[in-house]
Parts: structure tokens; C-alpha cells; sequence
């Protein structure tokens, strides 16, 4: 009976258990399962590998660096992110992907527009390295920023003006403010440098709109969820989990 299972830290938010299984129902594979496992601490992946007995797994907030250590073998685009969100079991070696960027570039490049020459990444996890690969590849230039950052390479929020936000056509949240059950929180920057000619991408899917959309939408931007990324982004984890 082949087992997956997503693995993060609080899973209460995740679609991603509803979604597989209703695919193995709906594709006749009533053998299949999908688990929600939590992990206080990254240290406790390999047993809770072992005990399930997993073929595959995803990884979410806020291990998708973490993990790297435990793992035999990273894919091209998981080395060059150091971030790994999907991870295949084969014959005891575990071996790291990252479909979060076939995700991410597969939806966002039908919302792309002419206008979209700079973006700002908010959030420094993750999910930020799988979008900042994507739009390096793309050739837009962006700046990342995050509560934490060292006010050069990474801009910190209070630093973020509104010529700054004004400039940078896309803006893409990274991070888990406004996701369940916090649906009240957004990224705080100067929404009023936002306009028409704006796209703003929450990779926050649940709520299916957030405060950080809203507030866009206030001021004309076209705004994005998640969803279509993790749906994705599943189908590829699947994918990569059939080629062992």
C-alpha cells in the first residue's frame, strides 16, 4: 500500500491531503494514502519516515531548507534553491525536489504582462528561493524583503517606500501572513504605491483571498492565490514519486 504524506510543522491550513485523495479515489488507486504528519522538529524526519512508511513526501513551512541535511540526493533545481518540497523514498535513499518552481512558473506566466520588469519577493523561506529561480530565469529583476533582513541585500519592511512598491510590478508574498487561521494579517508595506498596472501573487491559498489581495484590489491591482501553484506543484510531486 503505497503511503505520501505532507510534512511540516502545523498542517492545519494544507488542502494538500483532500486533494490526493480524492485523485487516488477518482483514479481507482483505493491502495494509496496520504497523511498529515507534524514535526515539532526537523530532527524527528527520519522516524517518522521509517514509521509511516513513506514512497514520497511533501515538505512545507518551515522545513523546506531544513530538511536538506537529511536528505541523499538533491535535484538540479532543489541545489541551485536550497529549498526541497518534494522529496521521493528509493530503496531507503531519500532524494529532494523542487516542483514549487515548475509551480510558480507555470501560473504565472499566463498573468504576466509587459509591464512586470521588477518585482519585490516578500519572505526569505522556502517557497521566496523557488520564486526568486524562477524570476532570475525570466530575466526580472526583483528585491527581496523580509523582517529580518540586513537593510542591503534584503530590504526590511519599515526601509520598503511607496516609489518602491510603485516600481516594482509584481509583487509576490512568500510568507505565511493573512494564511488560516490568521486571516487578518497581511505583509505591511505601503499599499497606496500599488496600481492598475500591478500584479500581486499570494502564494497563501487558504483563505482563497487574503487581506494582501484585498488591498490590492483596493487599488486596481489584478491579484493571484496559490491554489493553481499547489495544484501544480502536486501533480509534478506525484509525477517524480512514479518515476521510482
Amino acid at each position: 500500500m503505497p503511503a505520501y504524506a505532507l510534512v511540516g510543522k502545523k498542517l492545519g491550513h494544507s488542502f494538500s491531503k483532500a486533494w490526493f485523495m480524492a485523485k487516488f479515489e477518482r483514479e481507482g488507486l483505493p491502495g494509496c494514502r496520504y497523511d498529515n504528519i507534524e514535526l515539532e522538529h526537523i530532527d524527528e524526519l527520519p522516524a517518522a519516515v521509517k514509521a509511516h512508511d513513506l514512497a514520497g513526501f511533501n515538505v512545507t513551512i518551515p522545513y523546506k531548507s531544513a530538511i536538506i541535511p537529511y536528505l541523499d540526493e538533491l535535484s538540479p533545481a532543489a541545489l541551485e534553491t536550497g529549498a526541497v518540497n518534494t522529496v521521493s523514498v528509493r530503496e531507503g535513499r531519500m532524494i529532494g525536489h523542487n516542483t514549487d518552481v515548475i509551480g510558480f512558473e507555470a501560473t504565472l506566466d499566463p498573468l504576466l504582462k509587459p509591464c512586470h520588469t521588477a518585482a519585490l519577493i516578500l519572505g526569505t523561506g522556502g517557497a521566496a528561493k523557488a520564486v526568486a529561480y524562477v524570476l532570475r530565469r525570466k530575466g526580472i529583476d526583483f528585491q527581496v524583503v523580509s523582517r529580518q533582513g540586513d537593510g542591503k541585500t534584503i530590504l526590511r519592511y519599515e526601509q520598503l517606500t511607496m516609489l518602491d512598491v510603485r516600481n516594482a510590478g509584481l509583487i509576490i508574498n512568500t510568507t505565511p501572513l493573512g494564511m488560516y487561521p490568521s486571516t487578518d494579517s497581511k505583509p505591511d508595506i505601503p499599499y497606496e504605491g500599488v496600481d492598475k498596472y500591478h500584479l500581486l501573487y499570494d502564494l497563501v491559498y487558504n483563505p482563497p483571498e487574503t487581506q494582501f489581495m484585498k488591498m490590492g484590489q483596493l487599488y486596481g491591482a489584478a491579484t493571484v492565490n496559490g491554489y493553481n501553484m499547489l495544484i501544480r506543484q502536486a501533480q509534478e510531486s506525484w509525477n517524480i514519486w512514479q518515476e521510482g
